[in-house]
């Protein structure tokens, strides 16, 4: 089968964070928010497994969808290789998406790094919801799609860890914050380990519907591997989802932190 798609544009979004559009109808017809993409980084042995990518936005009139990723290794350094008009190899879209609010309801998102990505395709996909969106950063230097996601909510706060930006300080802090005066209906989190776990365990203590997007190293993609397996919840044991394929999102409650 062939999964080659063509790339529409390149684009460096801060120092080590890159923007590829792909044209996909095959993809863009049927992605949900949360879902991501196995992507092929060369054509030959030099990174032979793919990367799995958070789908970013997508623009289903001109069939196109964006991943954004950080360069940080092999694969993702060959990805920086790849330019406009070239044919990527990309299969997707894979695993479960966030589950949508409803008309009226009122939302938070909370996402760190480079786990903003899946929450800008929710966001942009939400219609007539309040939508708060809390962002965290290293420094000011590291803050991408701000616009984007002004864009898309009713209101946007940014923090740095640095003070180089917005607030000085962990997102979580203005988010707690936030919860002192808001109860939203949906809480939506994605980011390094140690935010989603606090958003997580504050939420359930709350009683606060919270869903957390895992992010995960991938071998296959589609759940034979088990290289993501997480722990989860199963009765009053435990268990292993695979993330790939039971993921990338799950209800907070679900998981077991480590």
């Amino acid at each position: 089968m062939d999964f080659r798609e063509r790339i529409i544009k390149t684009e460096t979004l801060s120092k080590d964070i890159h923007l590829i559009r792909i044209r996909s109808e095959r993809i863009t017809d049927s992605a949900i928010p949360g879902q991501f993409v196995n992507v092929r980084c060369c054509s030959g042995l030099d990174a032979y497994l793919r990367r799995p990518i958070s789908i970013c936005r997508v623009c289903r009139s001109d069939k196109t969808f964006d991943i954004a990723y950080m360069k940080r290794g092999k694969g993702t350094s060959l990805l920086c290789n790849f330019r406009e008009g070239d044919a990527i190899d990309v299969i997707g879209p894979l695993g479960s998406g966030f589950t949508m609010p409803e008309a009226g309801e009122k939302i938070a998102v909370v996402g760190g790094g480079i786990g903003i990505f899946p929450l800008l395709y929710l966001v942009n996909s939400c219609n007539d919801v309040d939508k708060t969106v809390f962002l965290g950063f290293r420094s000011k230097d590291a803050v991408v799609l701000k616009d984007d996601f002004e864009r898309s909510s009713n209101k946007l706060v940014i923090a740095t860890d640095d003070g180089t930006f917005g607030i000085k300080g962990f997102v979580t802090g203005p988010f707690y914050d936030w919860l002192k005066t808001n109860r939203p209906d949906k809480v939506y989190t994605c980011g390094p380990l140690p935010m989603i776990k606090s958003v997580a365990e504050y939420c359930i203590e709350r009683d606060i519907f919270c869903e957390v997007s895992m992010e995960q190293r991938m071998g296959c993609g589609i759940g034979a591997c088990l290289v993501c397996a997480c722990k989860v919840k199963e009765g009053l044991d435990f268990g292993y989802a695979r993330v790939c394929r039971d993921g990338p999102v799950f209800r907070a409650e679900r998981l077991l932190f480590e």
